[in-house]
């Protein structure tokens, strides 16, 4: 992997800029230290102990980690802390960084290009990428616990769709700790290569005819696109329970939201829930893009022609208030050192909860 073409030296290493589907690799390559992956905290102050066999299970799942970073602490002796809020400077860095953008956007051809068919852009990403590539989330029943419940033995009937499913790195962790005969998980993505990818895995065979080890429950992938007028394949109105939305808003056109949105209500139960993480504005993806990258405010162009957005939590209070009660909305920020480098990294996502409303 190599940083995009055309990029000037800004201090900022030039580790490449994740899409989503990278995302969970890219950190692994910044040698974190498995704790900095699934965040927790430790009965000792939090800052000393940073060892996975010794890290205590956070109790709320919006905490996102304890690893706080006090004034006395030498912020190069570990490499990763939790709650780190960048200081003036940094934010004054950001916003010349964001001016730069502005003054050299995207040419019009390239945004038409960009914009009229992501899909080539994704179907040339997983063609690139075996499936070994790919890391799964094993932070998944840490940061929605709703997941743990629903494949319980005794959960009876229960109806997932993961949109932007990628290569299956959360479809296929999902099956693998079901233990409920009545859960199907549909797995979708508008990515033909990258359903391809997730049926292409061993496993998938198995999984998809209820012949797994286990037995237990049913996935399909299939191609399905967010912001088209069909629901997915084999998916009802109104019999979803759990919709999961993992870095896939934010690759959609921001004028595609409402659309994305309505899609994702009308497939799911009074009730059900909408279980959500995505970029954040100010994360290092956002600040590290120079010319010819900008589409518009908050919206980007990456070097390999994916598309990405950095939320505000306002704005997703709007985006998703009307037809969900917003259970929670928390921005998880991580301030990631490479301490042989001795260069500090902030990275800022957004993780949220919607129940769709009753009436």
């Amino acid at each position: 992997m190599s940083p995009d073409r055309g990029e000037p030296d800004t201090g900022i290493p030039a580790d490449p800029i994740p899409n989503p589907a990278e995302l969970d690799s890219a950190l692994s390559t910044l040698a974190l230290d498995e704790s900095a992956l699934s965040p927790s905290h430790s009965p000792v102050p939090p800052h000393l102990s940073h060892s996975p066999s010794s890290n205590a299970k956070r109790s709320d799942p919006f905490e996102f980690g304890h690893r706080t970073l006090s004034a006395d602490d030498d912020v190069f002796t570990y490499n990763a802390w939790d709650h780190v809020v960048p200081d003036s400077s940094h934010i004054s860095f950001c916003e010349s960084q964001y001016a730069a953008q502005r003054s050299a956007p995207v040419s019009d051809f390239d945004r038409a290009r960009f914009n009229t068919n992501p899909e080539k852009w994704w179907d040339l990403f997983y063609k690139q990428k075996s499936a070994t590539f790919f890391k799964d989330r094993k932070w998944l029943v840490q940061e929605f616990p709703v997941l743990g419940e629903i494949t319980k033995e005794d959960a009876g009937r229960k109806v997932v769709v993961e949109v932007g499913a990628g290569a299956g790195n959360t479809a296929f962790p999902i099956m693998r700790i079901n233990r409920n005969k009545e859960l199907t998980v549909h797995a979708v993505d508008f990515s033909v290569k990258a359903v391809d990818t997730m049926r292409g895995v061993e496993e998938y065979a198995g999984f998809s005819s209820g012949t797994g080890d286990d037995g237990c429950g049913l996935m399909h992938a299939d191609v399905w696109d967010a912001a088209g007028d069909d629901l997915p394949p084999g998916v009802e109105e109104g019999q979803v329970d759990v919709v999961i939305m993992i870095f896939i808003f934010s690759a959609l056109n921001p004028r595609q939201w409402d659309k994305a949105v309505e899609n994702v209500l009308r497939m799911l139960k009074p009730g059900g829930l909408v279980l959500f993480r995505d970029y954040g504005r100010g994360d290092l993806a956002q600040v590290r893009f120079k010319a010819g990258r900008y589409m518009e405010e908050n919206f980007y162009v990456r070097g390999d022609g994916t598309r990405v957005y950095f939320f505000e939590t306002e704005e997703l209070e709007r985006i998703w208030g009307d037809g969900f009660d917003i259970l929670n909305l928390d921005v998880d920020r991580r301030l990631i050192v490479n301490r042989q480098r001795r260069i500090k990294m902030y990275r800022c996502w957004i993780q949220g909860r919607f129940r769709k409303k009753l009436t």
